[in-house]
């Protein structure tokens, strides 16, 4: 869960790219509080990069909490912003 302003700032867009590069499954949405919430699934240094990334955001965005929880894994493919 990434809250600050992450809406409108091409964060899902940004996210769902850098997950495609990586090989990194999952996906990534709007929240209708204001926060971006995703999941990444993959190669444990693949999808700490993406939680990295969660950290900054693409240009424009203002990151201000991260909240990282561990799930089971749930074998999803490729990734989608939804």
């Amino acid at each position: 869960m990434i809250q600050g302003h992450v809406q409108g700032v091409f964060f899902r867009d940004t996210t769902r790219r850098r997950a495609a590069e990586r090989g990194v499954a999952g996906w990534v949405r709007n929240n209708p509080d204001g926060t971006v919430e995703a999941v990444f699934e993959g190669e444990p240094d693949a999808v700490e990069s993406m939680v990295r990334f969660a950290h900054d955001g693409p240009r424009g965005a203002v990151v201000e909490r991260v909240e990282v929880t561990e799930e089971e894994v749930e074998g999803l493919s490729g990734f989608g912003a939804r």
